[in-house]
C-alpha cells in the first residue's frame, strides 16, 4: 500500500494560500482529457468549472472558445488573467471568482467542463447538478476526477477518499434530457518526484438533447 498522505483543506483561504506559496501550481498545459474530448467540438461558448491558474480555460481560447472560467481562489485567477493578456486573449476568458458551492450559472455554455474538484460528495453532487443544468441544448458535459482506485495506488494521493468518485455515479445523476453518456476509467503516464506512474482519471462525457 502507498504511503498515505494527511488530510489537507480544500477551503477558499488554504488554496489562496497555496498558490500563494509559489510562483506557479500547476504546469500550464490542458489537461489531457479536455485536448481528447473538445479537440473535435465546434467552438462557442465554455464554462471551466475550478479552472485555477487558467491552464484549460487559455488552450481553449486559443482553440476558438469564449471562456467563463469561474474559481475561488483569486490569487490563481489572477495569475491566469495575466497570462491571457500577454498572449492577447483577454477578451475570449472571463475570469469569475465564485465558491461552485453555492454559485448558480445565470447562462448557458456549449461546453461545461470540470476537472479534479477536489470536494467531499455532498457538496461535490449538487455542483455537478448545477454544471449540467447550465449545458446548452446540443451540448457537452466533460466531468473528470481523480479514480479511486488512485488513493491506494502510486499516485500519491491524499487520503481523503470521498473527495474521489466513479463516472458512473455522476451518470446516474442524469436525466432524460441527455442524448449519450459515456463513463470511463482512463490509465494515463504521470510524473510524479522524477518517476512516471499510471495513474487513472475518472471521465464522463455526456451530450444534451
Amino acid at each position: 500500500m502507498a504511503e498515505q498522505h494527511e488530510e489537507v483543506p480544500f477551503d477558499q483561504d488554504s488554496w489562496d494560500e497555496r498558490y500563494r506559496s509559489k510562483p506557479a501550481i500547476w504546469s500550464g498545459r490542458p489537461n489531457a482529457q479536455l485536448v481528447t474530448e473538445a479537440a473535435d467540438l465546434l467552438p462557442g461558448s465554455a464554462l471551466d468549472a475550478g479552472s485555477g491558474e487558467g491552464g484549460d480555460a487559455l488552450w481553449l481560447a486559443q482553440n476558438g472558445w469564449r471562456v467563463t472560467a469561474a474559481d475561488f481562489a483569486a490569487t490563481a485567477l489572477d495569475r491566469g488573467a495575466a497570462q491571457a493578456a500577454e498572449l492577447g486573449l483577454g477578451d475570449r476568458i472571463r475570469w469569475l471568482t465564485t465558491d461552485l458551492t453555492t454559485w448558480v450559472p445565470d447562462e448557458k455554455y456549449d461546453l461545461v467542463t470540470s476537472h479534479f474538484l477536489h470536494l467531499p460528495t455532498a457538496q461535490r453532487v449538487p455542483i455537478f447538478a448545477r454544471l449540467a443544468d447550465a449545458v446548452a441544448p446540443g451540448g457537452t458535459l466533460l466531468i473528470v476526477g481523480h479514480h479511486p482506485t488512485d488513493v491506494e495506488g502510486a499516485a500519491h494521493r491524499p487520503n481523503v477518499p470521498d473527495m474521489f468518485f466513479l463516472a458512473e455515479d455522476v451518470a446516474a445523476t442524469l436525466d432524460e434530457s441527455w442524448q449519450s453518456v459515456v463513463t470511463d476509467a482512463r490509465e494515463r503516464a504521470h510524473v510524479i518526484e522524477g518517476h512516471e506512474v499510471s495513474i487513472r482519471d475518472t471521465v464522463l462525457v455526456a451530450r444534451k438533447r
